[in-house]
């Protein structure tokens, strides 16, 4: 276990303590060396890490997510971020094959000079807009896979929906109150109904679907919001929360609330 995370008193401390910088110094790496744009944030060393690949929004550049990446770094999970996909009319099944792609990049090559490695059991698929539609794809009949996190996901073609049916892995889907680009309840709400396994659907009350970025990107004057550090700061501690709860291990009432029970600021529309 994590020292940080020992004698936690509650979900509100377990929520400070993990929107903060982990323990672990995080490096920065490009995917291009094995073919697919994209970065790659992972702890200064350390074997048998767990490890997410994850998907970006319609037009989004990876370095947008790179706060969320680093982050996760610094509490031990390797985050990867193929930047493919970018144009107007991506393939989302072909995004999904890329995700997976690069999950198993991760899991089959040491990084860091051979110093980080991934152990393939200990594995995620993650997303924002149709990147988390893609992360659904890519972890419908992914053998290997362990959980998925989806973040004012999008619905995608093929059918994001259609694919949850057989995701039998423990999902959260993080959806944003002030959604006007994809709106809960035609996008995040039924993929969460149609899960095939445990899932946990929770709403940030102020969030806007652009609220998770970071930056500034011309694709803003597209979308309605602006990126919130504070929507940001929130997102990190879930999702570090719900990763080191379902790969790394880590138990304990704090996190378990964090996960699935009452934070400020936040409602759990479904739970199963």
């Amino acid at each position: 276990m994590h020292a940080q995370l020992s004698g936690l008193r509650g979900g509100k401390d377990a929520l400070d303590q993990l929107s903060r910088p982990g323990p672990l110094t995080a490096l920065r790496g490009d995917l291009g060396m094995v073919g697919i744009p994209g970065v790659v944030f992972a702890p200064e060393e350390g074997l048998g890490l767990a490890a997410v690949a994850f998907g970006h929004d319609w037009l989004q550049p990876a370095d947008r997510y790179a706060d969320l990446l680093r982050h996760l770094a610094t509490w031990g999970i390797v985050a990867a971020a193929p930047g493919s996909h970018r144009g107007a009319l991506p393939s989302h099944a072909g995004f999904a094959a890329d995700l997976r792609t690069t999950l198993d990049v991760c899991a089959g090559v040491r990084l860091g000079d051979g110093r980080i490695s991934v152990d393939a059991r200990r594995t995620a698929f993650a997303g924002h807009g149709i990147g988390g539609g893609a992360a659904i794809l890519a972890a419908a009949g992914h053998s290997r896979v362990r959980a998925v996190v989806s973040i004012a996901i999008a619905q995608t073609r093929p059918s994001a929906l259609d694919a949850a049916r057989t995701v039998t892995v423990p999902t959260l889907h993080l959806a944003a109150g002030n959604d006007t680009v994809s709106p809960a309840t035609g996008h995040a709400e039924p993929v969460a109904m149609a899960a095939g396994g445990p899932v946990v659907l929770r709403t940030l009350k102020k969030a806007t679907h652009t609220g998770f970025l970071d930056g500034i990107h011309w694709s803003d004057l597209l979308l309605s919001g602006s990126p919130d550090a504070k929507t940001r700061r929130l997102t990190r501690g879930l999702v570090t929360a719900f990763l080191l709860r379902e790969l790394c291990d880590e138990t304990g009432a704090p996190l378990d609330e964090l996960v699935d029970g009452k934070v400020a600021g936040t409602e759990v529309v479904a739970r199963s």
